[in-house]
């Protein structure tokens, strides 16, 4: 990689038999493809009553809701049927920290009601990797250009254009660190040692797959993470002490990145700037973070929930690094990089879906 410069009620019997017999044939492989226990609707530990009857009041067609188990644009007899196969003691993926947002954390009344009407819990560590996720609410965004003072956009950030994310995801805090890489995957490839609470780099969009999809884990949409990073803000920059509501000011990048004017030329152990109005840290700076998406140019007008190209040749990075000027550090700067590419300077962090 070159350098980048919840409720309850009964079921009814004769429902319960017809949505078992619809379940059957898609069990085994739901069963393998979705994270343990989505069928604990209500975050309860358990599947009861109570979650069946979330999924009776979505009954229909429902786009990307919760209760649409098997993911096929309606809330059905299948799902109902899949919520009986878990039904009784079912434990969850995560460990709940914190059920509602700090406002120190999340200082913005907005968002802090968006993610309160969620019904799920605020902050919590991953089960299978040990990773502290906070909860991204749905929402409306505009996508694209925040030039700063010092630096214009590029072209490819332009269209401006507005999108709707549909559905709430968990993303981590920080970006996967060494230390959490190598509990996973046995050996540390970072070129920047000594401490592994750094970020681990010199991972390629190819090597992260496994770490993902082996832990029920993902990596955001670019969508997903540029709206992550500004978190209500519209600047250049996100939020951070002073600037709650974000700013243009290059000279105060230093607060939330490490970049080219303070890195010293290497990573640092994550966490150690200000935080976003999310409570994700080192979404500017550190190491560049990989998205899911095949780099494209974007289309005009509005979008719900999107996620590239079909195809391409590269895949999408974010955030600048220890390496850039302020210019790669800003909300809307996006680079590619080939799928197999590695960097010191790239590394990424991980999304899940509830």
């Amino acid at each position: 990689m070159s350098k980048l410069k919840n409720r309850a009620c009964s079921l009814p019997a004769t429902l319960g038999r017809l949505a078992l017999a619809a379940a059957m044939s898609v069990l085994c492989t739901l069963a393998m493809a979705n994270p343990p226990c989505p069928s604990d609707l209500d975050g309860d530990g358990m599947v009861t009553a109570g979650d069946i009857r979330l999924v009776l009041l979505d009954f229909g067609p429902c786009s990307g809701c919760s209760t649409d188990l098997d993911e096929n644009g309606e809330v059905d007899n299948a799902d109902i049927g899949l919520l009986l196969i878990d039904f009784g003691d079912c434990p969850s993926w995560y460990t709940v920290l914190e059920q509602t947002p700090n406002a120190t954390v999340v200082p913005d009344a907005t968002l802090r009601a968006a993610i309160e009407a969620t019904g799920l819990p605020w902050r919590v560590r991953d089960t299978g990797t040990g990773i502290e996720m906070v909860l991204i609410p749905p929402g409306t965004f505009t996508m694209g250009c925040s030039a700063s003072n010092a630096y214009g956009c590029y072209s490819e950030e332009s269209p401006r254009h507005d999108v709707t994310l549909t559905n709430a995801l968990y993303l981590s805090r920080t970006e996967v660190t060494q230390a959490q890489w190598v509990a996973k995957m046995g050996s540390n490839p970072s070129y920047f040692t000594g401490d592994t609470s750094r970020p681990v780099e010199q991972v390629s969009w190819n090597d992260i797959q496994p770490f993902c999809t082996n832990n029920g884990l993902r990596l955001p949409t670019e969508a997903e993470w540029e709206y992550a990073y500004r978190a209500g803000t519209t600047t250049a920059f996100h939020g951070m002490p002073g600037y709650l509501n974000g700013t243009n000011d290059d000279n105060q990048l230093g607060t939330i990145a490490w970049f080219d004017g303070n890195s010293g030329g290497q990573t640092y152990p994550v966490a150690g700037k200000a935080a976003n109005g999310f409570g994700l840290y080192d979404m500017s700076g550190n190491v560049w973070e990989w998205c899911q998406d095949w780099y494209g140019t974007y289309a005009s007008g509005a979008h719900t929930n999107p996620t590239g190209p079909g195809s391409g040749s590269g895949r999408v990075l974010r955030g600048g690094s220890w390496y850039n000027f302020s210019s790669s550090c800003r909300a809307s700067v996006r680079y590619d990089g080939a799928p197999d590419g590695r960097g010191s300077d790239v590394g990424f962090r991980v999304a899940r879906t509830p």
